[in-house]
């Protein structure tokens, strides 16, 4: 039971890390690039004092989760669930390493004024954000597929085909 509810977790914090990401990467970032850049800095500079607290949160609970369910299982379902949290330490380092220090500018060219090379720099803001975006959705991905697989049928007490799931603490 206490696996399960692990599973669950991991799936549902990384479903929306995720989720998260990939409404920002689809939505967020052409609206970035289609208003006038002192809106897009203001903007941005008020949104990642909302996205600090959620996202860090949410990438928290879903690593350790994910970590914490390979710790306990074995087999193919401790390979995806320890790929899926390194995968989600991997979106932290990317936001932690790559983000956030741009955020650091941002914030600064939306009370003064935006460096020279501005653009070169949102660009490289985008292609960090893009890349944790990935690695989010690869790690739910692995969760999504280790929560579905199933084994091959088994007979049941009457002797009719059931589809025994492939729970986590059965896998070999």
């Amino acid at each position: 039971m206490r696996t399960r509810l692990l599973q669950g977790l991991s799936l549902l914090s990384t479903g929306l890390l995720a989720g998260a990401f990939s409404y920002g990467a689809a939505n967020l970032v052409p609206t970035f690039n289609a208003v006038p850049l002192d809106m897009r800095l203001d903007f941005h500079a008020e949104l990642m004092k909302m996205n600090g607290i959620t996202v860090q949160g949410t990438m928290a609970i879903s690593a350790l989760s994910s970590l914490a369910l390979a710790a306990l299982t074995r087999g193919r379902t401790r390979v995806l669930a320890a790929t899926a949290g390194a995968l989600t330490v991997a979106s932290f380092v990317i936001t932690r390493f790559g983000n956030v220090p741009i955020n650091g500018r941002i914030k600064q060219w939306a009370v003064t004024a935006p460096q020279a090379d501005h653009a070169g720099i949102l660009h490289r803001w985008e292609l960090f954000n893009y890349a944790r975006t990935l690695t989010a959705v690869v790690a739910f991905a692995l969760l999504a597929f280790m929560a579905l697989r199933v084994t091959a049928p088994t007979r049941g007490s009457l002797g009719r085909e059931s589809q025994v799931a492939d729970r986590v603490p059965c896998d070999t």
